[in-house]
């Protein structure tokens, strides 16, 4: 993961915080996602979810990102892992991409490990976000 500084709405941090500590009473609590997520959280920067800038991506947020080298375009909202459905674009925090778009805003750039290494993504839009769109609680 990118060290740069990415936001997180308190109504997020609340609800993913309970995320983990469900997970670990469960097959997930080894989980190098869960570690992955947990570690995201701490290094966020947590504001108010009417005080989150509209470009950032929050939780239910749809964005369009880019891969930096083969250009491939890919369109993705974040969801709780009991909403993901990959078929619809709608992808889990606790997948590798989820916990890595996690907070970013339009234009950032972080990285993503795949099997074949790592993969750098750019948030090019931010096409849907709960907060500017005054879901406080979505």
């Amino acid at each position: 993961m990118n060290k740069r500084n990415i936001f997180i709405t308190e109504f997020d941090l609340k609800r993913l915080r309970e995320l983990i500590a469900d997970s670990m009473s469960t097959e997930y609590r080894n989980s190098a996602y869960l570690k992955q997520l947990d570690e995201e959280l701490k290094r966020g920067t947590v504001v108010a979810p009417a005080e989150v800038p509209p470009d950032v991506i929050t939780m239910n947020s749809r964005a369009l990102l880019l891969d930096v080298e083969s250009n491939e375009e890919m369109e993705y909202t974040l969801v709780f892992p009991q909403d993901a459905n990959p078929a619809e674009g709608k992808i889990s925090v606790l997948a590798p991409i989820g916990t890595a778009m996690l907070g970013y805003r339009e234009n950032d750039i972080f990285s993503w490990q795949v099997p074949d290494g790592l993969r750098r993504i750019k948030v090019v839009k931010i096409r849907f976000q709960p907060e500017a769109a005054g879901n406080f609680d979505l």
